[in-house]
């Protein structure tokens, strides 16, 4: 009712939908610069790996597949993929932010780096079936 509300008192600024549909969720991803993922808990995550391939770079919480997939940006170097934060409180979640918001708007090429990175991601199961051989041929 929160967000139907303020929807109504803003419907120049304010979009809303209930329900799900492929066609918008593919355009919000494919038109957003930066995805927020703050999850308490994650077992899996597909949303930041969607959200990698259609451009739209990563800000997470490093918990369970969120942690597994998102890199950490790291200034000056080849590290990172992503923005991450370890505590679960709005201050962390605050400051990556700040920090995703800083790089995007004050040192495009270097975001435009970090996008080109994300769009040619691999998350494929070819990729993880090699990842298991590799271990697997490791501890024979």
């Amino acid at each position: 009712e929160f967000y139907k509300g303020w929807q109504a008192a803003r419907p120049n600024q304010v979009g809303l939908t209930i329900g799900y549909s492929d066609k918008l969720a593919m355009a919000i991803y494919g038109g957003s610069d930066l995805f927020l993922m703050p999850s308490k808990t994650e077992p899996c995550g597909l949303s930041q790996m969607i959200a990698m391939r259609y451009g739209s770079v990563p800000i997470v919480r490093e918990v369970g597949g969120l942690a597994d997939t998102v890199t950490a940006y790291q200034p000056g170097t080849d590290i990172g993929n992503g923005f991450s934060f370890g505590s679960y409180n709005s201050h962390d979640m605050y400051n990556v932010i700040s920090e995703a918001v800083g790089l995007y708007k004050d040192v495009k090429d270097e975001f435009e780096i970090i996008v080109k990175r994300d769009m040619a991601g691999d998350f494929s199961w070819d990729k993880s079936a090699e990842d298991y051989l590799r271990i697997y041929e490791s501890i024979m």
